[in-house]
């Protein structure tokens, strides 16, 4: 069964007509008990002021009749009296004396004269005079003594029959429910369609919000805007100049991405140049040498082992550069020696700036992780470490298991890594991209983290240097087909 949501989580265009047709109902709920009972009061005053003066002239055409006792001229009045237009609508008249018998009635067959006067109707003689009302019956009782000098001579009882009243009551009750429910209905309609149209403009902001969370900038039309002159108009052109900044970003994003992989490449492409190149003035060396002297062996010899030597140097380099960037399509994961190929990518960096590199790598065989993104994260933090540490200093890369997490340190001699790009990696992913050229990399291993899942800590130590951990979790099932070494055989 659907659970209904709270009606805090209602939304408006539904809210705000409900809660129009509640206060509605409440006023006119008030306002129907109010008419119903003026009315009601209105009526009994009106039927109590007739029934008196009903009783005050009955009492008076009585009184003589009632003194001597003569049945026939107290049934003459009686007669005389229901025979009169107008008044109120009586049911029956009862004339009794002090003892409770009937002297006459209106209606002889229901009370005979000389009968005691029936015990549902004697108890409406023992209360105060006045009128007696019952509403389920839809009958009224009014009663008169009559005396003469303070002695009894008898009582009057008149039923009354108010049908008729309580049938305006119900005709106005149905009037006011009708014109109420009516115009409840009505003004709950107006509600939704006026809450509708106020709600027209946060709609478009919405789905405009909801773009930009899909990944697509776009601004609201000018021909929405130009209809909005107050809050919404201010608020839509907001969103247009945040959509316009973002879009910029965007752009400038990609823009700097771009030059920072340039750059990459550029220091990549220098290293390796370096790295080329001295084995190649080797080898071109050796060439020479065995140009001239070829025909000894000794010489052809030592040539040919500095020629092998300096391949398999040019070979291993651009072995590492092909694995750290161009990952092959069905290899996941990371082995000891691909983690290794990374020290060669950072070899120039290290010997042109005269450091010393401590490498620990402490793998001990495949490890289930995105290979190509430890790689990516390693050679940055690495290029990162180089260029804060002091010229001559020394820079440290560690890498172990701990717990099913491979676990990645670069510790740097630097004079400490800045706060602003400590919360740079601390962000994973989530922080904005720096405005300069600076803290690209650090940037590029934060969003890395986050694609990963991985963690990260950073411990600073005032002109002595910074320490840079990464936690990266290592997946129990992971679909491969081959090793990336077997990739690389």
């Amino acid at each position: 069964m659907r659970r209904i949501p709270p009606p805090a989580d209602w939304p408006l265009i539904a809210t705000v007509p409900l809660l129009v047709a509640a206060l509605m109902t409440v006023v006119a709920s008030v306002i129907s008990y109010t008419v119903l009972q003026r009315l009601e009061q209105d009526q009994e005053a009106h039927l109590h002021q007739l029934a008196t003066t009903h009783l005050d002239g009955l009492t008076v055409a009585l009184q003589p009749h009632l003194a001597r006792q003569d049945v026939w001229e107290v049934f003459d009045v009686l007669d005389r009296t229901s025979r009169r237009e107008g008044g109120i609508a009586t049911r029956f008249v009862v004339v009794t004396l002090p003892d409770g018998g009937v002297l006459a009635a209106s209606d002889p067959q229901s009370f005979p004269v000389g009968a005691p006067l029936p015990p549902v109707h004697r108890r409406h003689l023992e209360g105060r005079a006045g009128l007696a009302i019952d509403e389920p019956a839809g009958l009224a009782w009014s009663h008169r003594r009559i005396d003469v000098d303070g002695v009894q001579l008898g009582d009057v009882l008149v039923e009354i029959d108010i049908g008729a009243l309580l049938d305006v009551r119900r005709q106005v009750l149905t009037t006011l429910v009708g014109v109420n429910a009516g115009l409840t209905l009505a003004l709950a309609a107006f509600g939704y369609v006026l809450v509708r149209r106020l709600l027209r403009p946060i709609h478009l902001l919405d789905t405009h919000v909801e773009r930009i969370r899909t990944g697509r900038v776009e601004p609201i039309p000018a021909r929405f805007i130009a209809g909005e002159g107050s809050e919404f108009g201010r608020l839509f052109r907001r969103f247009n100049a945040m959509a316009a900044a973002l879009a910029e970003r965007e752009a400038l994003a990609a823009r700097l991405t771009a030059e920072e992989k340039l750059a990459l490449l550029g220091r990549l492409a220098s290293g390796m140049a370096h790295e080329v190149n001295n084995p190649l003035g080797g080898m071109l060396m050796a060439l020479d040498t065995l140009k001239r002297h070829g025909g000894d062996p000794q010489v052809r010899a030592q040539a040919a082992g500095l020629v092998e030597r300096g391949l398999k140097g040019i070979g291993t380099v651009v072995r590492a550069a092909l694995v750290a960037y161009k990952e092959p399509p069905d290899a996941v994961g990371l082995t000891p020696e691909d983690l290794d190929d990374v020290r060669y990518l950072v070899s120039h960096e290290i010997q042109r700036r005269h450091l010393r590199l401590v490498w620990e790598n402490r793998l001990p065989g495949w490890v289930d992780v995105e290979g190509a993104a430890v790689r990516q994260m390693a050679l940055n933090l690495l290029l990162n470490a180089g260029r804060a540490t002091p010229v001559g200093g020394t820079v440290r890369f560690e890498a172990w298991m701990a717990q099913d997490c491979l676990r990645l340190s670069v510790a740097d001699g630097g004079p400490g890594l800045p706060a602003a790009m400590a919360d740079l990696l601390r962000a994973r992913g989530e922080a904005a991209l720096p405005g300069g050229d600076h803290g690209l990399g650090l940037w590029t291993v934060a969003r890395l983290l986050h694609r990963t899942g991985g963690g990260v800590e950073v411990a600073v130590a005032p002109h002595d240097g910074t320490t840079i951990t990464l936690t990266l979790p290592v997946g129990a099932d992971t679909a491969m087909q081959r090793r990336p070494h077997d990739a690389a055989a």
